[in-house]
């Protein structure tokens, strides 16, 4: 049914502003005609998703069928799901979405390295977290990497694209990718296949500074948002073939992509999360006295963003001059956008400011999907040792319930999201059970135990 010209007789005046309504409240809803609700867990009401069932909006309710249901006024964050713009391709008419009626489908890929070891610990914290919020979730393990390569012959196997989308959401450990053979076509990177494939164009890298942990700065708070899937990197920024070639023995020649459409989508997805801090700043990093089509285009589309966010403060920096305040007040910056190469770089800086790349989690997130992934490397040189630090990658998986639950409407998700966080802020802010890196002599499966019992005391 199509809606266009419909609702904007019937929609009363308090929700003629919003860019969604959403159906909270009604437990029963799901099961008119079976049509409302897909595989998939979710349907807005668009001329394809409701057929034969009827609607209309009356003062502060919404019917279907008869049906009455409260409705509420809220904005889904491109990170936390899809933008107004994504989801209202054609009008502006507010979509109706259901809460997910299905467990949670979450993967599992052990990488290599220490990602075997920090990984189980991940998903020890995720399970005990989601048993207390009460949040239904299915796990299903997936070969990835050398190990993957050693048993399959490949290191993406045949079928782990395919299993992976049926998922909501996966969590990554560290691919030891050089230590695979060169120049075999069954050995590759998956990164960026998964990041092109599923297009998790925003990599989301907080770094956050804790009392009694060494660093080099206190009071640091910041999330940098660096664009995924172009720029420089060779081995995404190209449909087909690769984005670096040598037409001559003494010449290499490199292709750097920017695109209006991404430079976008990742200025949005930072303007959203600016709006769920405290402080409500996004500081734009490029380098357009240079760069001035690629990144003078960058900029062009934060500062287009930033008009539509009257509500968050807006500033830009030279990725060099960038580099020098990180290091001399990294506390004056919260929310920090830039492109694929300058925000590879720099988030390696921000998390050497807190004490390194054990305390630098991470997630890629798309229109549909999210990836768990931290930001340190699968390093084979402390691997099998039980001495890595899993807080990255527990804060990742942490990251990844928190966007599920915001994408699907799964309150038992962000339950479980804010348990997760409370309890690893706890562990270390206790100082008691931390790994060497942290200042401490416990091992990767204490901190796992540690935080995980926590969680039923937070």
């Amino acid at each position: 049914m199509n809606t266009r010209g419909f609702a904007s007789k019937k929609l009363p005046h308090q929700f003629m502003g919003a860019r969604y309504v959403r159906i909270i409240d009604n437990p029963h809803l799901a099961d008119i005609g079976g049509q409302f609700a897909n595989a998939a867990g979710e349907k807005f009401a668009t001329h394809d998703g409701l057929h034969a069932v009827r609607f209309e909006i009356a003062k502060d309710q919404v019917r279907f069928g008869g049906v009455a249901c409260c409705v509420q006024r809220f904005h889904m964050s491109s990170v936390a799901g899809r933008t107004a713009r994504e989801t209202c391709t054609h009008d502006k008419t507010p979509r109706f979405r259901m809460r997910m009626n299905r467990p949670l489908n979450i993967g599992i890929l052990e990488g290599d390295d220490i990602g075997l070891e920090v990984v189980p610990e991940t998903i020890k914290v995720m399970r005990a977290a989601a048993a207390k919020a009460k949040c239904a979730i299915d796990w299903h393990p997936l070969p990835i990497g050398r190990r993957a390569f050693d048993e399959l012959g490949n290191t993406l196997p045949p079928g782990t694209l395919e299993k992976l989308d049926t998922l909501d959401g996966w969590v990554l450990g560290p691919i030891g990718h050089q230590a695979c053979p060169k120049n075999n076509p069954n050995s590759i990177n998956p990164h960026p296949i998964l990041r092109r494939h599923y297009d998790l164009f925003a990599n989301i890298r907080p770094s956050k500074s804790y009392p009694g942990i060494p660093c080099i700065y206190k009071d640091v708070d910041l999330i940098l948002v660096r664009e995924n899937n172009e720029g420089f990197p060779p081995d995404r920024n190209v449909h087909l073939g690769y984005g670096e070639f040598r037409p001559s023995p003494d010449m290499t020649i490199g292709i750097r992509v920017i695109t209006r459409q991404g430079s976008q989508k990742v200025a949005r997805a930072a303007f959203d999360i600016a709006r769920t801090r405290q402080r409500k700043i996004v500081t734009a990093v490029h380098k357009d006295t240079v760069f001035k089509l690629a990144c003078g285009m960058f900029a062009e589309e934060c500062r287009k963003v930033a008009k539509e966010y009257p509500d968050v403060a807006f500033n830009e920096v030279l990725v060099d001059t960038m580099a020098a305040k990180l290091i001399m007040k990294p506390q004056q910056f919260d929310v920090i956008v830039t492109t694929n190469t300058f925000g590879d770089i720099l988030s390696d800086a921000t998390s050497a400011l807190v004490g390194g790349l054990g305390l630098a989690p991470g997630l890629s997130a798309g229109p549909q999907r999210a990836m768990a992934q931290a930001t340190h490397g699968s390093a084979p040189d402390i691997a099998g040792k039980g001495i890595a630090n899993p807080y990255a990658m527990i804060m990742s998986g942490q990251m990844l319930l928190q966007w599920l639950g915001r994408k699907h409407n799964v309150e038992a998700a962000l339950r479980a999201a804010d348990l997760m966080e409370l309890a690893t802020e706890s562990v270390v802010k206790a100082g008691k059970v931390l790994t060497a890196d942290m200042g401490g002599k416990a091992s990767t499966r204490e901190i796992g135990d540690a935080i995980a019992a926590a969680i039923s005391t937070v």
